[in-house]
């Protein structure tokens, strides 16, 4: 059995550190509004793997949730980098945060999501999928 790749990431100050086994599953450019507070404006840039292949290794980070039913984002509580979210439509998987990442060697964005809150200087990205919301769920 061929062993995953591992993949480290963590925060800007060391305290949390994190691994993800696998491969990704595609990246994401989120445009909607929330994502425009955690970057500053830009789009938020997410890779997105199964769950059950991230683990923290050390360190406890804190989560905001914008509403209740949020999966929430996850950040440190020392230096407040947003190392990644759960999705509230899947579940099963993990978006990763690519600036929390120690090496995003080969990060692409596959889809672009919520174009609809897009400000009109945000520019899709070539040759990726368009969503005017969430990528619809597969079932």
């Amino acid at each position: 059995m061929k062993e995953k790749k591992v993949r480290s990431g963590g925060c800007r100050c060391g305290q949390i550190r994190f691994a993800v086994r696998g491969e990704p599953l595609g990246g994401v450019a989120c445009h909607c509004r929330d994502c425009q507070y955690m970057s500053g404006g830009a789009a938020n840039l997410t890779w997105v793997f199964q769950r059950s292949d991230f683990q923290i290794e050390q360190g406890t980070p804190r989560c905001f949730k914008a509403k209740q039913s949020s999966g929430g984002t996850f950040f440190c509580p020392e230096c407040g980098v947003q190392m990644y979210s759960k999705p509230d439509s899947n579940e099963a998987l993990i978006a990763i945060k690519v600036g929390a990442l120690d090496d995003a060697t080969g990060f692409a964005v596959d889809a672009d999501m919520w174009m609809s809150s897009a400000p009109s200087w945000h520019s899709p990205h070539i040759n990726a999928a368009q969503f005017e919301k969430n990528i619809p769920v597969e079932e």
